[in-house]
Formats: C-alpha cells, sequence, structure tokens
C-alpha cells in the first residue's frame, strides 16, 4: 500500500510526537483509526503510532492496556499523547503479524511434513493456545472484557510471542465504586521494559499527555477526586459525541491495532444493526451511555456470542470465551467454524451445528432481548461440533465444547483450560523457538472492510435468508426463519 503524502497526515502535525518519533509510513486504516510504523529516536525502536479519531475507542484502550500493563501476553503500551483538541496517539510495541496470518500459512502448507489432515502440528497449536489462554486470563482476571477477540487481533513478534492487542471494544465490568481509595491517579508512566502489573487501575483523563520515565507517576501529575474525574469525563464525552450513545453500537473498528499491516473490522450494513434485528417500531438503539451499560453490538460476527446475536445488553466476560471457542476451532481445522454472511445467517449457522437454542439448554435464554421476536424452525438433527472438527483428539473437541455452550454459566474459564490435562500430555507444547512465525502479515488490501477473510457481505440480511414469516405483536414485529 502506498502512503499518503505526510503533509495529509494529521499526526505529522504533531510536534510532541515528531519530537520523539520518526514516522516512517502508514501501515493500517480503519474506521476510526490509523497505524504507522515509526521509529523512537531516541534508541532506533520501532513502534506502531495508533491514531485514534474516536474519543470512547481511545479511552477504553488506554484504560485497559494500563490495568493490563506487565501482562507478558498483552500487547506493550509504552506511552501515549493526547490533548482535549486532538485525537489521541498510543505508541505500541511493533508486531509483524498475526494469528490469521499463521492459520493462513498453515493452510498453504497443508498435511505435507506435518500430521496427517493437520495443517499445524499438536505441539504448535497448544503453545499458541496457551499464550492465547494467558493473555485472556489477564483480562478476565482484572474484570476486563476484550469483545472483539479474533484471529487478527492476536498479534505475534517474531520469536513466537502471541499478544492480545486492540482493546478499543473493551470494557472494564465494574461500575465507578471499584476504585479503592477516594482519589483517582491521572495515568502512570509507562515504560516498555517494566514487568509489574499496576496495584489498582489507573483512571485515565483525556487531555492529559503521558510520558515514559520508569513507569512512575510525574511529580507534577496531582490526583483529582473521583468526583472531579467523572465530571470532567462527563464534559469530554458530552463534547465528543453528537449522539447520546457511543458510537460503537453502530460501527466498529476492530482491527487497527498496532499490526504492521492492519485491516478494518466486519463492517456491517444491515438493517438489523441498532435495534439487534428487532424490526420493533418503538425500538432503539442499544447504548453504551458511560454510565456502565453495554451494547449487543459488538465483536466481530463470525466469533460473536449467541447472547449478543439475541441483544443482550447484560453480558459478561462470557462472550471472550464463545470467541475463544471459534478461535481454537479454527485453529484445528484452518477454517472459521461459523462463517456467517449476516446476523441471522450466523444464528442459523450456529443453530445447525449445536440445536436450537431453547430454555433446556439455557435456562433463562427466552428472556433475551430478541429472543420472542426472531425464532427458527426446528433442528431435528444438528450435526454437531464432532462433524466440524474432523482429524481432532476427543481432547481437543471437548475443549471447543466446554468454550461453545449457550449458557454462559457453562463456559469454561481461561484458567480452567490453562489446567486442562491436554496441555500435559505428548506431545508437549513446543518452545517460542520452534513456532512457525509468518515473515510479515498476509497481503492484502489494508483497507479492504473484508479485513482478513472473504466475508461475502450483502447490504442486507434479507438477501442472504430464506422464506420467513413476518407477524405483528403488541411491541412490533415478530420474525420466523426457515
Amino acid at each position: 500500500m502506498e502512503p499518503s503524502s505526510a503533509k495529509s497526515w494529521s499526526i505529522h502535525s504533531r510536534p510532541d510526537i515528531i519530537h520523539k518519533y520518526e514516522i516512517l509510513e502508514r501501515v493500517g486504516s480503519g474506521a476510526y483509526s490509523d497505524v504507522y510504523r515509526a521509529r523512537r529516536l531516541s534508541d532506533g525502536v520501532i513502534v506502531a503510532l495508533k491514531e485514534i479519531h474516536d474519543y470512547q475507542s481511545a479511552f477504553r484502550e488506554i484504560e485497559a492496556l494500563q490495568i493490563l500493563q506487565g501482562s507478558p501476553n498483552i500487547v506493550v503500551l509504552h506511552e501515549y499523547f493526547w490533548r482535549e483538541d486532538e485525537d489521541a496517539v498510543l505508541v505500541l510495541e511493533f508486531m509483524r503479524t498475526d494469528l490469521a496470518t499463521v492459520i493462513a500459512e498453515a493452510k498453504k502448507r497443508g498435511s505435507d511434513g506435518v500430521e496427517s489432515g493437520r495443517g499445524l502440528a499438536v505441539g504448535e497449536l497448544k503453545r499458541w493456545m496457551i499464550q492465547i489462554l494467558s493473555g485472556l486470563d489477564a483480562c478476565h482476571r482484572n474484570m476486563i472484557v476484550h469483545r472483539d477477540l479474533k484471529p487478527s487481533n492476536l498479534l505475534i513478534s517474531d520469536d513466537g510471542m502471541l499478544k492480545l492487542a486492540d482493546f478499543g471494544q473493551a470494557r472494564i465490568l465494574m461500575g465507578p465504586d471499584y476504585v479503592e481509595s477516594n482519589e483517582i491517579s491521572q495515568p502512570c508512566e509507562i515504560n516498555s521494559s517494566d514487568q509489574v502489573p499496576s496495584s489498582q487501575p489507573s483512571a485515565v483523563l483525556p487531555g492529559t499527555e503521558s510520558s515514559v520515565r520508569e513507569g512512575n507517576r510525574t511529580e507534577e501529575q496531582e490526583p483529582i477526586s473521583k468526583e472531579e474525574y467523572f465530571r470532567v469525563l462527563d464534559e469530554l464525552k458530552a463534547k465528543n459525541s453528537a449522539n447520546e450513545f457511543d458510537k460503537e453500537t453502530c460501527t466498529y473498528d476492530g482491527d487497527t491495532s498496532c499490526l504492521a499491516t492492519c485491516t478494518t473490522s466486519d463492517l456491517e450494513d444491515d438493517p438489523f444493526k441498532g435495534s439487534s434485528y428487532s424490526y420493533e417500531m418503538e425500538g432503539g438503539v442499544p447504548a453504551d451511555d458511560g454510565h456502565g451499560s453495554l451494547t449487543s453490538c459488538v465483536g466481530t460476527r463470525w466469533f460473536r456470542a449467541p447472547e449478543l446475536l439475541y441483544g443482550s445488553t447484560s453480558y459478561g466476560l462470557e462472550i471472550d470465551l464463545w470467541s475463544l471457542g471459534c478461535i481454537f476451532a479454527e485453529l484445528l481445522t484452518l477454517e472459521p467454524l461459523f462463517p456467517g454472511t449476516a446476523d441471522i445467517d450466523q444464528m442459523s449457522r450456529i443453530f445447525a451445528t449445536l440445536g436450537n437454542l431453547t430454555e433446556e439448554s439455557w435456562p433463562g435464554c427466552s428472556e433475551l432481548p430478541d429472543f420472542q421476536i426472531i425464532s427458527f424452525n426446528t433442528i431435528e438433527k444438528p450435526i454437531g461440533l464432532e462433524a466440524c472438527l474432523t482429524n481432532c483428539s476427543s481432547d481437543e473437541i471437548s475443549i471447543v465444547k466446554r468454550l461453545l455452550c449457550y449458557n454462559p454459566a457453562n463456559r469454561a474459564t481461561a484458567m480452567e483450560l490453562l489446567q486442562d490435562k491436554y496441555f500435559t500430555k505428548e506431545p508437549l507444547p513446543v518452545p517460542l523457538s520452534e513456532l512457525h512465525v509468518p515473515s510479515t502479515k498476509s497481503g492484502q488490501d489494508e483497507d479492504s472492510p473484508a479485513g482478513w477473510y472473504d466475508y461475502n457481505e450483502s447490504d442486507s440480511d434479507m438477501d442472504e435468508i430464506g422464506p420467513m414469516n413476518v407477524t405483528t405483536n403488541a411491541t412490533g414485529y415478530s420474525i420466523q426463519f426457515d
């Protein structure tokens, strides 16, 4: 991809940044951010500069990465620049490739020289899985739900270290009272060499600028009261948002992370967006309103949990576990498990494999916002996960099954899976040095909205679905799909 003229890039007009970094090239672009490869002038280290044009995404990514600082399987935030009248620019460690490329190259290699019917040796597979689990465990221990886990957001360094990235959709599942003291400090300075997790989450105030000096707070960074913090935060939100709800409820920027070549996420343009396909005449857009409310319109469709597809806004960490099951299945087969072309098609693929979502499979599922609005014909004989995971061991199938449960409470946690016997059996996980690490990300138009995969999306879910019955009810419509 040819970079744009330097004069047209707003990042080049930021003296605080160009004083410390030489911007080499733009390497990726998404709906709400741009990523540049840069050289730190003080020591020549190559970094990624992620310029985020959306206030909420920037705030959440900085907040999550500060909390997770020191976790070995989380991408490192070196520092960030953010003033009230400018976009946030995150300085992240530069990682050349991602798990999507690992899968793509393994698929190209086929089974030649590896194991019959498989593109990834079991030892490699286990090492990748352990690293993903470790990163997710770090998130969930800190009550952070990522909300957009997928192979292209799992970045990989040249030495095989895998790290979770792109926390623009992440949420901390705690209210304001999670702060242990009566004060919230401004962001601490972060050093990439520091490997000591912070003792408590650091709140981030936009309009401040952080720089790296030994991982300590500078003397001029005075703490502010909790009340003042939330007052300023509310003012900034009102100034930066023309809507009453979070932009992410209708748009995504899932892949603009610190990857050398980044892509855009699963951009959706369908009539179900915003109202969780309810078509209710009095329905509204679910909101991340800044006061703890969640939205169901997050994540990339192929990895989206059923509760999100049915419009839930009261979900928890378990939505990441469903995504994890989809990722593991793809690692095992080198093919996406549920490659839905639209949200309704996504649901039908899940049901065809696992069976219908019922009160028996998930007590309480009938209370999901859209459960009474959308219905499918009964699947008499679902194909089952075993049919999708051919050439996989019983242990591997078991792990995927423990994640892809309708009832979120039954999904195995990352911590539980890290202790699974599968990882202590022969063949053992290989050392990082024995992993096949692609030299670069797969060649694809980085500005393509299709991202890493060919979604072949239509403009409407209706284009992808067969016969359906629409009936009216007290609140709007009810749609049944064959």
